[in-house]
């Protein structure tokens, strides 16, 4: 009961409560939620990835490790939501709304603070945590928009638009700097601190933004089926993988719960910015938040048996 009690006033309450607040501005001044999209993928993502792996001081074996994880876990939960779909019958945009609302999950603001209440501000966890972020950061601005692209356009332009996202150079030369050393002097590395900060506020109120904006047709039985797998079959299927892999401890029970962890706002961000499934993915986003309370608290309880 603490650990629920936890996740709903320290987790999923301040991420509502941002979000009633960018509803609420829709409703006052019509806010432009494709604006507040590029603002997200052109500025703010850039910024926090760029950080993020300049500040992260996992070694390059760990980080091997995870990324192994990531690789066996996305495919594996590739397929199964591909069988989904075929047997639902989902084709073009909802077939990628569907899986985008599955594969990118809050390892960002949701993930990171979830992450320090489990493992008591464990710096290993939290490295490992911020490995997964770039991971899904990357993948959505990757496959992602793959994904929500590749039938509305030809191949050519899909990897030209892939190309136009900043965050795509961010990682290698983060990278690059972190392994060399090299210093970023204030005038930038203010900015950069600043910039980054404001990443999660301005995604939540994106989708509060949506939300108001939404016409408020709900899709039932594909928002149930997204949370399904995003919050039972997604955490279920990382508890297998660590067990295949013979991965053991706190890096075991670290990479299980970031698999658990709602739909990102990414999901939206890439739907509002290609217009594909904008409502669905609003409610994916939405309803996987509020069910997460119940969902992450049982796979909290169940990594004691790692």
């Amino acid at each position: 009961m603490s650990y629920f009690l936890h996740i709903l006033f320290n987790n999923v309450t301040p991420i509502i409560i941002i979000i009633i607040i960018g509803a609420l501005l829709y409703r006052a001044f019509k806010l432009d939620a494709k604006t507040l999209a590029k603002l997200n993928f052109y500025l703010f993502s850039p910024a926090i990835i760029f950080k993020m792996i300049y500040e992260s001081e996992l070694s390059w074996t760990m980080i091997l490790q995870v990324l192994l994880f990531l690789a066996v876990f996305s495919i594996s939960l590739f397929i199964i939501v591909e069988i989904v779909c075929r047997v639902k019958g989902y084709k073009g945009s909802m077939k990628s709304a569907m899986h985008n609302s599955v594969h990118l999950y809050n390892s960002g603001n949701y993930a990171i603070p979830l992450n320090q209440l489990v493992f008591a501000g464990s710096t290993v966890s939290l490295s490992i945590q911020a490995v997964v972020m770039m991971a899904q950061n990357l993948a959505g601005n990757t496959l992602g928009i793959y994904s929500v692209n590749a039938h509305k356009s030809t191949l050519r332009a899909t990897i030209r638009t892939i190309l136009s996202f900043p965050s795509l150079y961010c990682i290698p030369i983060a990278f690059i700097l972190r392994e060399f050393e090299v210093g970023i002097i204030p005038a930038l590395s203010i900015p950069l601190n600043y910039v980054a900060d404001a990443f999660i506020s301005v995604a939540l109120i994106t989708l509060g933004v949506q939300i108001g904006a939404m016409k408020w047709k709900i899709q039932i039985s594909n928002v149930i089926i997204s949370n399904t797998l995003r919050l039972l079959i997604s955490p279920a299927l990382g508890f297998l993988v660590i067990w295949l892999l013979g991965i053991e401890g706190i890096v075991a029970q670290a990479l299980v719960l970031s698999c658990a962890v709602p739909t990102s706002v990414l999901c939206l961000m890439l739907a509002v910015e290609f217009d594909n499934e904008v409502d669905f993915s609003s409610q994916a986003v939405l309803s996987s938040t509020l069910f997460s309370v119940f969902t992450v608290t049982l796979v909290i309880s169940l990594l004691n048996f790692i």
